[in-house]
């Protein structure tokens, strides 16, 4: 590769991120900012995206290996950074192949008991996937009953919580093909109504890639195989998520 071509390349990476993470962002930042306060507990809940490898054994707040090596890493590491005297806990208890069914099993002791200030939960590529895999065989009107019923009992028992629901994305490469579609994008306008019905701060994953592989970049250097994000595609999803929530 010729110095060159390397910088064009980065030049086209440069932008498509600035696109996908700066003018979607600063639309959505009107909406609603958050205002974080000593002490605060922020947990991030998911699937494997959100998993990235975390170490499930010591299950630590700000602890490197707890956190994994995906988006919550990075939106941990910037917070910890610039709110140092703030002294926030921030947790990821997301598990790779979970679906809604998954994080409902599961949700007293990995989200209840945790009593979150700010829960951002991004679920739903696994409720296809597998289901396009033979191995689930949930309707997207299941999905969306199931996430519904999540958040309200969520707001329940937590009624102070400020939730942030990110939207499931996929890119056209890899395991995703033909199949996955117009299926993925009900989904998707599902998990949004589900958000707005909860008061919750929507992130829009899936239009950040969308403008960054419009502004020259291919879907397989956000992820490679469609689903599970680059390093760049995590740092990406970092940026928006603290842009579009405030903080």
């Amino acid at each position: 590769m010729t110095p060159m071509t390397s910088r064009r390349n980065f030049l086209v990476t440069g932008s498509s991120a600035a696109v996908a993470g700066g003018l979607l962002a600063e639309d959505a930042r009107a909406e609603a900012k958050m205002k974080l306060e000593k002490g605060d507990v922020i947990l991030f809940q998911g699937d494997s995206i959100t998993d990235a490898g975390r170490d499930k054994k010591r299950q630590l707040p700000n602890d490197g290996g707890s956190l994994g090596r995906g988006y919550p890493h990075h939106i941990a590491g910037g917070l910890l950074r610039d709110y140092a005297s703030l002294r926030l806990l921030i947790h990821n208890r997301g598990i790779s192949g979970n679906k809604v069914p998954d994080l409902d099993s599961r949700w007293d002791v990995d989200a209840l008991e945790l009593k979150p200030d700010i829960l951002s939960i991004l679920i739903g590529v696994n409720d296809i996937w597998h289901k396009l895999n033979g191995r689930y065989d949930g309707t997207p009107e299941v999905y969306k009953e199931g996430f519904t019923a999540l958040l309200e009992r969520t707001r329940t028992a937590l009624p102070d919580t400020k939730l942030v629901i990110c939207e499931p994305f996929a890119l056209k490469c890899g395991a995703v093909d033909d199949t996955w579609f117009p299926e993925f994008e009900v989904r998707r306008k599902y998990a949004k109504e589900v958000a707005d019905a909860a008061g919750a701060i929507w992130v829009p994953f899936q239009e950040m890639f969308d403008e960054a592989v419009a502004a020259g970049t291919k879907p397989e250097y956000w992820a490679h195989d469609g689903v599970h994000p680059s390093v760049a595609g995590h740092a990406l999803m970092a940026k928006t998520w603290r842009d579009v929530v405030g903080v």
